[in-house]
C-alpha cells in the first residue's frame, strides 16, 4: 500500500483523536435526543491515505455496495466529509434511527430522507464540535446521499482536487442493540492538511498549559 504524504505524530494522532472522539460523543447525544434511545459512537483508529488507498481500505472489508452522506465543509481547514456505510448497514441503520421493522420497501422509501438527517447530525456535530474545540468556525453544506463502490465515492467531485488525501476514521455505531459498522472519511488537499496540524499543535500546547506541564 502507498503511504500518504503527510503524518501525524504519535502526540497529534492522540490529540486529533480525542477530538474527533469528543465530536461523535457529542454528534451521539444530539442523535439521541432525536430518537429517544441510547447511541453510542466511538473512533478506535484514524488514518491519513490517498484517495486509492482509501477505495482499496474499503473494498477490502465490504464486499457490497456503500451508501454515502457526505458534506462540503469551509473554514480555517476546508474539505468533504463522508459518512459511509454498507447498502445493508445503511437500511440497518435506518431501522434502528425509526425504531420500527420496516419492510424492504418502506426501508427504500424512507432511506435517503432518514440517511441525510443522520448524516447531518454526525457529521456536523462532529466537525462543529472539532472546530469549536480548534477555537475556529466550520461551515457545512446541505447532505446528500451518494451510491457506489469505493472508487466512486472518493472519486474527485468536479473542480476538486485530486491530490486530495484521506482522513480515513474507523466508528463503531450502537443504537437500539444493534451493532452497525462504518466510517467517516474527511478528503482534504495538503493546504488544508497543514492548517489542521497547526491548530492540532495548538490545541496541545493549550492542553499541556492548562495541566502546567
Amino acid at each position: 500500500m502507498s503511504t500518504a504524504p503527510v503524518e501525524l505524530s504519535a502526540l497529534q494522532q492522540d490529540a486529533f483523536t480525542e477530538l474527533v472522539n469528543i465530536g461523535v460523543s457529542r454528534a451521539a447525544a444530539s442523535l439521541r435526543k432525536m430518537i429517544g434511545v441510547q447511541v453510542l459512537l466511538s473512533v478506535p483508529s484514524i488514518e491519513i491515505v490517498s484517495r486509492a488507498d482509501a477505495a482499496r481500505l474499503v473494498a477490502e472489508r465490504e464486499a457490497t455496495d456503500l451508501v454515502v452522506v457526505h458534506q462540503s465543509f469551509k473554514g480555517a481547514f476546508s474539505g468533504r466529509a463522508l459518512l459511509i456505510f454498507p447498502q445493508e448497514t445503511g437500511r440497518e441503520l435506518v431501522r434502528a434511527v425509526t425504531g420500527e421493522d420496516l419492510s424492504p420497501e418502506e426501508v427504500a422509501a424512507l432511506e435517503d430522507e432518514a440517511l441525510s438527517e443522520t448524516g447531518n447530525i454526525i457529521l456536523n456535530g462532529c466537525l462543529a464540535t472539532m472546530a469549536n474545540m480548534l477555537q475556529r468556525t466550520l461551515t457545512m453544506s446541505l447532505p446528500e446521499v451518494l451510491r457506489g463502490d469505493g472508487i466512486r465515492i472518493f472519486r474527485p467531485l468536479a473542480g476538486g482536487d485530486a491530490t486530495a488525501l484521506v482522513l480515513f476514521l474507523y466508528i463503531n455505531f450502537s443504537v437500539r442493540e444493534r451493532d452497525i459498522r462504518g466510517y467517516i472519511a474527511m478528503l482534504m488537499d495538503l493546504p488544508s492538511l497543514e492548517n489542521l496540524r497547526v491548530l492540532i499543535d495548538d490545541f496541545i500546547a493549550r492542553a499541556i498549559g492548562e495541566t502546567g506541564g
